[in-house]
């Protein structure tokens, strides 16, 4: 099984930025539980990552692994384009219920 590398970027507790954290937790937790690394970076604890990593937008998803790199914006609530993102197949899997 591939090995996931993910960092998010969210800006402070707002609405949008836990919604994407807690979108994205519950896709992880369904679909890749024992081979993600993920990183939750605060651009206002850590502006420089963000530069770095030239995050304009928030909330961001950076997938690093498996190759290649990809970025998603946005609250993470639709999973086929999140799974699509990240490049996982998703085939069977129930996610709140709900056949994908």
């Amino acid at each position: 099984m591939q090995q996931f590398r993910l960092k998010l970027y969210v800006t402070g507790q707002t609405p949008r930025s836990r919604g994407a954290i807690r979108n994205l937790k519950r896709l992880i937790e369904e679909l890749i539980p024992e081979n993600c690394e993920l990183d939750i970076i605060d651009v206002q604890a850590h502006p420089q990552s963000a530069e770095d990593d030239k995050v304009l937008a928030t909330p961001t998803l950076i997938k690093e692994l498996p190759l290649p790199p990809r970025r998603i914006i946005g609250d993470l609530s639709d999973t086929n384009k999140v799974c699509e993102g990240l490049e996982i197949a998703i085939g069977d899997v129930r996610l709140q219920g709900e056949r994908l």
